[in-house]
């Protein structure tokens, strides 16, 4: 049974065309395009391809696959970010041979890439997994057209994979769904994240869960934070979220959301004797509105506290389970981070971790991570050099074994690393995602609601 899919690999080619030109053979390879050049060393790393026994390039040697590709990209020019494509092939456990898994690896990347396209196919062995991995230049050799990465392509992956396996009598997933979706929508859920359809989606089933009338479900979603652009008298309701730039038809959820479905549903609640009762959710929860104002009065530099209020609001509002709670976040965009809040945490426990408070010790923790992984770094390529000269077996075992122990160094320092990449980015849109949970609780009067609000708290201190 195998799984695939591929993702772009992005980077520079300045510096890639500058050194086709002046080929300086002593310049190091790691001032050219490092992505692509990363992207290959991962792909063909010999701790994991048992000794590059499994690596095999089509349209390029797979001992010079990174400068041959560099050259096409030189004969056609500098064209856009995208640099590769970097793309994988799993197999079930224990189901084929590291040669049948690379077989089917090569045969999978000629039918997909080979009448055009630079590829570059190693097994991997460090798993229980077998599993492939492709490299692809993101450049035709043939006309110098760049790749396009349509949905198309991921699902032409599958089904090229799934008929080499079948003809090989190996199992496939069947009937397994892809993704039918819009493309920005695809790619969101990709990497992780809910579009605004999925976030009405999941609102609107949660509302007809809990009404029994279009008057109803209308005020529901109302109370969730949506405005409605056009009513049910129209022939395509439609609503829109806070800070959203367009409205969203409800019936492009589905066909089971039409008018006719949902008031075909609303009527079985309606009829059902064990249906509980229409309960809308609270439109003014005010047991937030003092964590946003304690997170207000602090410096505006400061990084954890917007984590701690984050994950402090979506752990009242869940409880132990989300669907027994009566406290609801207002607005999309706060019910789309209980999704990741797992993600949330571990940000938020890496900060707390490493004592970071603000963004200067953020940067200062950041910087001294990425140091001391480019001198492990460094230091395995060095003894990775010095292997390609051993003599001794036994030298060539020790040399191995401490490349081994820089790598189990590496690996959690990549990690702190993606996750310093992930706070950067997340922090100012978590800082957006409060206020306007803010905006939404205190409703139409938000200077007195929070004049109030700071009453109440400053009597709680007197008492």
């Amino acid at each position: 049974m195998a799984t695939t899919g591929f993702w772009p690999v992005r980077g520079r080619l300045k510096d890639v065309l500058t050194y086709a030109e002046n080929p300086d053979k002593t310049m190091e390879q790691k001032f050219l395009d490092e992505d692509l050049f990363a992207t290959l060393k991962y792909a063909s790393n010999s701790e994991k391809t048992d000794e590059q026994m499994y690596v095999s390039g089509i349209n390029c040697s797979k001992h010079r696959a990174y400068e041959e590709m560099c050259t096409v990209k030189k004969r056609y020019g500098e064209r856009g970010s995208v640099v590769a494509y970097h793309g994988y092939q799993s197999f079930r456990e224990g189901e084929v041979t590291p040669q049948e898994a690379h077989e089917i690896g090569i045969e999978t990347a000629r039918r997909m890439w080979g009448d055009w396209f630079q590829v570059v196919v190693t097994t991997h062995l460090n798993t229980d997994k077998l599993h492939n991995h492709f490299v692809i230049n993101s450049t035709s050799f043939k006309d110098g057209k760049k790749y396009r990465n349509r949905i198309g392509d991921h699902k032409e992956l599958r089904r090229v994979s799934d008929e080499i396996c079948r003809s090989r009598q190996l199992s496939v997933l069947e009937n397994a769904p892809f993704y039918g979706g819009d493309k920005k929508d695809y790619w969101l859920r990709q990497n992780g994240i809910l579009s605004h359809k999925d976030m009405l989606y999941n609102d609107v089933n949660e509302a007809l869960a809990s009404t029994e009338s279009l008057m109803e479900f209308q005020f529901y979603m109302e109370c969730l934070g949506y405005r409605f652009v056009r009513g049910f008298r129209n022939e395509h309701p439609s609503v829109i979220g806070p800070n959203w730039q367009k409205s969203i038809r409800i019936d492009s959820l589905g066909k089971n959301y039409t008018t006719q479905a949902l008031v075909e549903k609303l009527e079985n609640n309606y009829h059902d004797v064990n249906f509980q009762r229409f309960q809308p959710p609270a439109k003014k929860r005010k047991p937030y509105m003092h964590l946003i104002i304690e997170f207000r009065r602090q410096e505006p530099d400061v990084v954890t506290a917007v984590f701690e209020l984050i994950i402090t609001i979506i752990k009242l509002c869940t409880g132990d389970n989300i669907n027994n709670s009566y406290q609801t976040p207002l607005s999309p965009a706060m019910r789309a981070e209980i999704v990741r809040l797992d993600k949330t945490l571990q940000e938020y426990h890496f900060l707390r971790e490493h004592n970071i408070v603000n963004t200067e010790d953020f940067s200062i923790c950041r910087d001294n991570i990425k140091s001391q992984m480019e001198g492990y770094i460094a230091e395995r390529q060095h003894l990775r050099n010095l292997l390609r000269r051993v003599k001794t077996p036994e030298r060539e075992q020790e040399l191995k074994s401490k490349c081994m122990q820089l790598s189990k160094k590496i690996k959690p320092l990549r990690n702190d690393l993606k996750i310093c990449e992930r706070i950067e980015e997340r922090t100012p849109k978590l800082k957006e995602i409060a206020k306007e949970e803010l905006q939404l609780e205190i409703g139409k009067f938000p200077n007195k609601a929070l004049e109030n609000q700071r009453n109440n708290n400053e009597r709680i201190k007197e008492r």
